[in-house]
């Protein structure tokens, strides 16, 4: 795995069982400026093995746009207020982006 900058703009997934843990996630994430921006997706449909067993869930997508710089704190927070035992959070560092939006994610996420 590589080294995340501290300046590069991450997109972080994680799933939810519900909309109101997702409601939860993302205004605790914004208010604490660990994230600039959560997109709250429609239910979708997951299939995992969990356990040894194949299983399926209705889960939301969130869609969480932050920082190198924020993201260890991010990945506590989301699993302080995650209800699963293991939570899917992953980060995807952004190759590119328009400029000015990309500068808008640094700002929002500067801690104050």
């Amino acid at each position: 795995m590589s080294a995340m900058s501290d300046s590069s703009v991450l997109l972080v997934l994680t799933n939810v069982p519900d909309r109101d843990t997702a409601d939860k996630i993302a205004r605790g994430l914004i208010e604490d400026r660990l994230a600039a921006c959560v997109n709250i997706l429609a239910a979708c449909t997951s299939v995992y093995r969990w356990q040894g067993a194949v299983d399926n869930a209705e889960e939301i997508p969130l869609l969480i746009k932050t920082t190198g710089a924020r993201y260890t704190a991010l990945e506590a927070a989301i699993r302080r207020l995650h209800p699963y035992e293991l939570p899917e959070i992953i980060a995807v560092p952004l190759v590119r982006g328009l400029p000015a939006y990309l500068q808008w994610v640094a700002a929002e996420t500067q801690a104050v």
